[in-house]
């Protein structure tokens, strides 16, 4: 399997802005499946759980049950994967076409 094709579910998760938030909301650390519901009241809790499954499909989000509740955190790996892979190669060479067109406008004499 290509990794681009591994890369599709964490492309996938990240493409809803819902899940982008409930990923921001993690970062600060895990929380309880009733605690990001709460949060998200415009949301019923069946689709709270809806995108919580992409972003564990994904392996964003890591579920662990203790006692009745279900406590997630996130996975930040699949996301520094894609910026290795993706975001850093393409930030370099836009970089260096920025630094080549001020290199040229320097080098051009004043009007």
């Amino acid at each position: 399997m290509s990794s681009e094709s591994t890369d599709d579910p964490v492309f996938k998760a990240l493409a809803h802005h819902r899940r982008r938030e409930i990923l921001d909301l993690l970062k600060d650390g895990a929380r309880t499946t009733g605690t990001l519901c709460d949060l998200f009241p415009d949301m019923d809790r069946c689709t709270v759980m809806q995108h919580l499954k992409v972003l564990e499909e994904a392996d964003l989000v890591i579920a662990r049950k203790e006692g009745r509740e279900r406590w997630n955190h996130l996975n930040s790996l699949p996301i520094k994967q894609i910026y290795d892979r993706w975001i850093s190669a393409y930030a370099g060479h836009a970089l260096s076409i920025l630094d080549r067109l001020r290199s040229d406008l320097e080098d051009q004499p004043e009007q």
